[in-house]
This record gives C-alpha cells, sequence and structure tokens, in this order.
C-alpha cells in the first residue's frame, strides 16, 4: 500500500487549461507518493499525434509510470464510455500493484464520467457508421438537420442546425438502435471512482499566462516536428469527422499541406483555437465540476503535498 492509499485518498485527479503545467504536478506527485499518472486528455490518447497533442516526452515517460498514452489508433471514434472502461481496468491493475493512480488531463467530460458515471449510450458499430457516413458524405449540414426533424424531431429542436457534429452522432444512433439518442441519456452507469475518497485540484492560472505559453508552445511543436506528424495523419485519408481530425492545430496544418493556407497563418490559426479550448475549459469546470479545489500554478504542489499529508 503506497502512502496516497494509506492515507485513504483512492486517486489524485488532476485537471486545468492546456500549457497549466498540470502534468508536471502529476509527474511530481507520482514520483513523490508511489503513483502512476493516468491519462485524462482525450486528444493524447491517440498515437498518431505525440507532439501535437504536447503528450509527455519519451524521457518524461521514464520519470514516472505513464498509462492510457497513445494507446488509440486514429481510426477509432473513441469514446468517454470506451476511455471510463479502460481506466476501471487500469484502476483495477493499479490497485493490485499498491499504486496511487495520479488521474491529469483536460477533458472534463472525461472526468465526469470517471466521477459521475456517464449515459448508457450503445457503442455505434463501426460497419454501421462508416456506411452511414459514406451515405452522407456530400449531404449538407442543414439537410441532414432536416433528415434527424423528420427521425426524431425532439432531438432536432435541442440541437443548431450548423452543429454537423452532433448531428451526425444523433442519426447514427438512431440508424444503430432505432432509438432517440435522448431516450439513452437518462439512463447512466456509475463512473469507476464513483464514491472514492479523491484528491481534486483545478490547475488555475493566470489567463494572460496561459495565452503566453500556448502560442510559444504551439511553436516550438513545429519545431519538434508536428507538421511532419499531421502529414503522416493527412496520408491515412480518415473521416474528417473523426476526433484525431479536429485535434487543434490539424485543420490549418492539413490547410496548409493542401496549399490553401500559409504556414503562419496555420500557426496563427492553431494557436487562436488552442486559446480558446482553454477559455472553455476554465469556464466547463467553473460551472460543471462541484467539489474541486482551485489553485494557483506556483501553490499547487504545496497544496497537493498538504492534503495527502493531512490524510495519512
Amino acid at each position: 500500500m503506497t502512502r496516497g492509499q494509506a492515507d485513504g485518498v483512492r486517486a489524485v485527479l488532476i485537471a486545468g487549461p492546456t500549457a497549466s503545467g498540470k502534468s508536471a504536478l502529476a509527474i511530481d506527485i507520482a514520483r513523490h507518493w508511489g503513483g502512476a499518472v493516468v491519462n485524462a486528455d482525450s486528444m493524447q490518447v491517440y498515437a498518431d499525434l505525440r507532439i501535437l497533442t504536447a503528450r509527455p516526452s519519451p524521457q518524461e515517460e521514464t520519470m514516472a509510470t505513464h498509462r492510457l498514452y497513445g494507446h488509440v489508433d486514429g481510426a477509432i471514434n473513441y469514446s468517454a464510455m470506451r476511455y471510463a472502461a479502460d481506466v476501471a481496468s487500469t484502476l483495477e491493475s493499479l490497485s493490485q500493484a499498491g499504486v496511487l493512480p495520479v488521474i491529469v488531463g483536460g477533458t472534463g467530460l472525461y472526468f465526469k464520467a470517471l466521477t459521475e458515471g456517464f449515459s448508457a449510450i450503445p457503442p455505434v458499430p463501426d460497419a454501421v457508421r462508416s456506411a452511414f457516413r459514406a451515405r452522407v458524405a456530400d449531404i449538407e449540414t442543414d439537410q441532414l438537420h432536416a433528415e434527424l426533424s423528420r427521425r426524431d424531431p425532439g432531438m432536432a429542436e435541442r440541437l443548431k442546425p450548423a452543429d454537423r457534429m452532433r448531428i451526425m452522432r444523433a442519426l447514427e444512433v438512431q440508424e444503430a438502435t432505432g432509438r432517440s439518442i435522448a431516450s439513452f441519456q437518462g439512463e447512466r452507469h456509475p463512473g469507476p471512482l464513483d464514491g472514492l475518497p479523491l484528491l481534486k485540484l483545478f490547475v488555475d492560472p493566470v489567463r494572460e499566462e496561459v495565452r503566453r505559453r500556448i502560442d510559444a508552445r504551439f511553436e516550438a511543436m513545429i519545431a519538434q516536428g508536428a507538421l511532419e506528424e499531421v502529414a503522416a495523419l493527412r496520408e491515412r485519408r480518415l473521416d474528417p469527422l473523426l476526433p484525431v481530425m479536429r485535434a487543434h492545430g490539424v485543420p490549418g496544418l492539413i490547410a496548409h499541406l493542401d496549399g490553401a493556407l500559409r504556414l503562419e497563418e496555420a500557426i496563427a490559426r492553431g494557436q487562436s483555437d488552442t486559446r480558446a479550448y482553454a477559455k472553455r475549459q476554465v469556464t466547463w469546470f467553473r460551472h460543471q465540476m462541484a467539489g474541486w479545489q482551485a489553485v494557483a500554478p506556483e501553490a499547487a504542489r504545496e497544496v497537493a503535498w498538504r492534503a495527502l499529508a493531512e490524510r495519512r
């Protein structure tokens, strides 16, 4: 049993906007308290984009055990339900080894799936999804919304006519199950951390500092080979609606590779998209995730150490 488990804390959860320094904090906690770093970032699960998603470097991965990073192929439409199942099996193996899980990332939906459970929407079979998307590939979004209005008027009223991704999701579930996606949303499966004693920290930096770090990091990722990484992804000709194809920076860099944007413009687009995402992350946690302790980056280590020590 580790010191973290001995004090009653079954897992440490660290969230925060991108470029807030939360990954370094997770490694620090894992090294000191006998833990393993477990990913909670919906883009860092993909094998295709180590650099562009700012996954821990190979050197950082030698500093502590890392789980659920880069374990999913980009062609897979990975979901919060599948993530929760992967975490559940990871938690079991870590518990058997006496290792404290330190779960870190910026995907609020992943943390909600772990702590509050998730809707019982069945996965859409790949064959059904592929056939459906091939049929509607050339259909405009407003026409898809009209189709949803005919098949599931209640759900169509809840979705914006221009929200292609959610419209497609609703139609795919209808196609696969014959039921409205809304009919599943009231049914929930418990999350693997539901009811357990947890230390939940939200690293909340000054906004301007996050913006500065995002811009600098994106330029550094380009220098480290992010463009070549996206070029390899582009060659796979994957469905543009797949999550990996919508990772911050990917659309702009693909547009550059297609000759539609100068590299400087693609970089600026990636930086802008990432800054907007960081703002949404902060808003999400402030309004959706009750019971988290917001901490400044420079105080996070002291707060974590004190909280863990007090629970011994």
